[in-house]
């Protein structure tokens, strides 16, 4: 995408119309899905009782295709409607174009729901590697879709240069393919849960007491975590009035933010949720010891990070995304954005444990008010900050400003229009980035809190802590000498080169310093090494 579109017009347009049915996926899918079938279905299942299983999750499952099937055809029709109400500030071009991606995008983020679904019955089987390499067949689909449309229509061509009419009609094209490929994360996900369900029946009921239990737990984590899904609509409408290239600025730099999100606090926050289900109340100290054991591997894992992002952000960037029309002013931008998301990333990881501790205890509306409070938090700081951040730019000669700050009004419409913004990246996005980290920041410690009230006194000590944050510093040390050593190099030699330097220093220092972590890899690497020079 970076190379075809750049942050123009059309990838905007693209992230517009993928982040309203998105949000879709996120409220009914996902981690909320996911969090109220799994304790309800893994007691089902570790007390036998497999055929009342399999009948939760088939009225489930019935019960979310009809409103899917409601939603998206509402979606499709109403598009321009719906666009206005959430995308009201984009320029017309690009909501024209926004219209036309959302129709095409609904149906595939449908599939993505529907794949949500089969991640919660896998995962209460604790079968979690399939559910989660699934989406890589979206991401193939997308990438071939885009290429192959680019060689047919571009004659051979990769891109340089690209008019807007081109770039529209690349991004169409590349809709389709989200749909082929969410049809696709769904159907290879399909038959392992009808091999592992005998007794899965779809039905519409709700006379079922397991369902009735599902569906109340799901009503509070719809208002508490989906709430936080939701305020992507909001922040949806606070972007669109900002200058051309905030949305896809944000959505680069949010696809690296949330990448240790999924790999390190997701993936140990589905791994603990079933087994924090079946502890419930009566083996406190038990989740506590879970709870700051995992806290621990999200930090050994997620801090040096959230260090490189800050540090080397824009090496990262430009080895992943600086090729044809992205150039070196959009790199700039999404590192500045990415960087300041990269604060909060460790209270964010956290707390995405934190929150399956208390849906484990029984908890879902505790979790449901603090997102309530972190969304309110991010979109009113957000809100205050986004246009004098806006204000800010990056240009040939590096950071400017244009016009006075403070400033509480969006900037006048020649400045956002696409050619007046050709040799300038406006920093708007990056106010609302610096909100959703403070407001993280906030949602770790009121999540730390009630916890503590039901009895889960989580004290991650100095001892633990300190050594883990100890390395991560060294390794900003190195990642800040080795910029003056690969400056010179392509940007993919040099992305990688910082990137390994970094780890292997971190890795390193902490396995020095006697983090319980880091020994463990360590200890892993000389099993493997050792195995493997056996074999040969």
């Amino acid at each position: 995408m970076g190379h075809f579109f750049g942050t123009g017009h059309a990838a905007d347009a693209f992230s517009a119309a993928y982040r309203i049915p998105n949000v879709l996926q996120s409220l009914l899918g996902e981690g909320v899905l996911s969090a109220s079938i799994v304790p309800m279905y893994s007691r089902l299942l570790a007390d036998g009782r497999e055929e009342d299983a399999g009948r939760v999750a088939g009225a489930l499952a019935g019960l979310l295709a009809a409103v899917l099937g409601a939603v998206v055809v509402l979606v499709v029709v109403f598009a321009r409607s719906v666009v206005a109400v959430l995308a009201p500030g984009l320029p017309p071009e690009t909501f024209d174009l926004t219209v036309v991606l959302l129709q095409v995008i609904a149906p595939g983020v449908g599939f993505l729901v529907l794949s949500a679904w089969c991640l919660g019955i896998l995962n209460s089987h604790r079968r979690f590697f399939l559910s989660y390499v699934a989406p890589v067949l979206m991401n193939v689909v997308q990438v071939a879709v885009l290429v192959g449309a680019a060689t047919v229509a571009l004659g051979g061509g990769m891109g340089d240069g690209l008019s807007g009419l081109e770039q529209s009609s690349l991004v169409v094209w590349l809709a389709w393919g989200t749909v082929i490929g969410g049809f696709l994360q769904f159907a290879v996900q399909l038959p392992t849960v009808l091999r592992l369900t005998p007794h899965l029946r779809l039905s519409l009921t709700t006379r079922d007491a397991g369902v009735r239990e599902a569906v109340r737990s799901f009503v509070p984590l719809v208002a508490g975590k989906g709430v936080v899904h939701l305020s992507g609509y909001v922040h949806l409408v606070l972007a669109s009035f900002l200058a051309v290239g905030a949305l896809a600025g944000l959505r680069y730099a949010q696809m690296l933010y949330v990448l240790p999100v999924s790999l390190f606090a997701m993936s140990v926050a589905a791994a603990e949720l079933p087994v924090l289900s079946t502890i419930g109340t009566e083996r406190l100290g038990e989740l506590r010891g879970r709870v700051e054991s995992g806290l621990g591997l999200i930090a050994f894992l997620v801090i040096p990070t959230a260090v490189a992002y800050v540090v080397i952000g824009d090496l990262v960037v430009a080895a992943l995304l600086q090729s044809g029309e992205f150039d070196r002013a959009d790199t700039i931008q999404v590192w500045m954005i990415l960087a300041v998301h990269a604060v909060g990333l460790p209270a964010t990881t956290g707390s995405r444990l934190l929150q399956s501790a208390l849906y484990g205890l029984g908890e879902p509306r505790s979790a449901a008010r603090i997102a309530i409070v972190r969304v309110a938090v991010s979109l009113g700081v957000g809100a205050l900050l986004m246009f004098s951040f806006d204000r800010v730019v990056v240009g040939p000669e590096g950071l400017a400003l244009v016009g006075d700050v403070p400033a509480f009004t969006p900037l006048s419409a020649e400045l956002r229009d696409p050619v007046a913004v050709e040799q300038q990246r406006h920093l708007g996005a990056v106010g609302l980035a610096l909100a959703a980290g403070i407001a993280s920041l906030l949602e770790y410690r009121l999540l730390r809190r009630a916890l503590h009230r039901h009895g889960v006194r989580i004290t991650m000590a100095t001892a633990r802590m300190l050594p883990t944050a100890v390395a991560a510093a060294v390794s900003a040390i190195a990642a800040g000498a080795v910029r003056f050593v690969v400056g010179d190099l392509t940007p993919v030699v040099a992305g990688v080169a910082a990137v390994v330097v970094t780890a292997v220093v971190y890795l390193t220092a902490s396995w020095w310093l006697g983090v319980p972590e880091s020994r463990q890899v360590v200890a892993l690497i000389r099993r493997r090494a050792s195995g493997d020079a056996g074999r040969s």
